[in-house]
């Protein structure tokens, strides 16, 4: 994991308890990573490990699979209903990926971070650097597979793709990995999916603590 945050001076103990009770609202936390990277995996346990966290529901206009469930999954929007929303501003974020639109109903995230819970968000990084120019204050975390090899057999394994996809995924992912690097302050290989759950775990822990 690389971590380019700077260190942070501590502060003085009760001018930081006093920030915390005025200021209750929770945090976003921006997941993004190539697909077939574990993405979802990784966020559903990170629910399950780090107190006060939720999950931002996306829309899309995708095709809804058959084990999918609307409002749990995505909400799912004709492309029509999508653009209407879009125009009318209530996005925080919005991407066109492979001729399909996904996008971060705000109102519902701003809902969720007044009780106080830390939001997950699990997007792309045209959506990441959107969120984080809104909430300066985000985490941002990207997850890198441990090599190309291993994300293409991913990404087959998966039975969704045609090889073409797979190949224009895997082109994606590059651009996604270069824009990364520059945008994202902490980067996690999941290799092993325990120690790259572990660490992001931690790094959320840490990053909801600080002053």
């Amino acid at each position: 994991m690389l971590n380019r945050t700077a260190p942070v001076a501590a502060a003085d103990s009760r001018d930081c308890h006093e920030v915390k009770v005025a200021d209750k609202r929770g945090k976003v936390i921006v997941i993004s990573g190539p697909s077939g990277v574990g993405k979802g995996t990784i966020c559903a346990e990170i629910l399950k490990r780090v107190d006060d966290t939720c999950l931002s529901i996306s829309a899309t206009t995708r095709e809804r699979a058959a084990s999918e469930i609307e409002g749990k999954d995505y909400y799912f929007l004709s492309r029509e209903a999508f653009e209407s929303r879009k125009a009318g501003g209530l996005f925080l974020e919005w991407a066109e990926v492979f001729g399909n639109y996904y996008g971060t109903p705000k109102g519902k995230l701003d809902e969720m971070l007044a009780t106080g819970k830390s939001v997950l968000l699990e997007i792309d990084v045209q959506g990441g650097q959107q969120a984080k120019a809104a909430y300066p204050d985000a985490i941002m975390i990207f997850i890198l597979p441990p090599d190309e090899r291993t994300l293409y057999t991913r990404i087959q394994g998966r039975g969704r793709d045609s090889e073409d996809s797979v190949q224009a995924r895997l082109g994606e992912a590059h651009a996604e990995i270069s824009i990364a690097w520059d945008h994202y302050e902490h980067r996690v290989v999941n290799d092993d999916l325990e120690q790259a759950v572990h660490a992001i775990a931690q790094i959320i822990r840490t990053a909801s603590a600080a002053c």
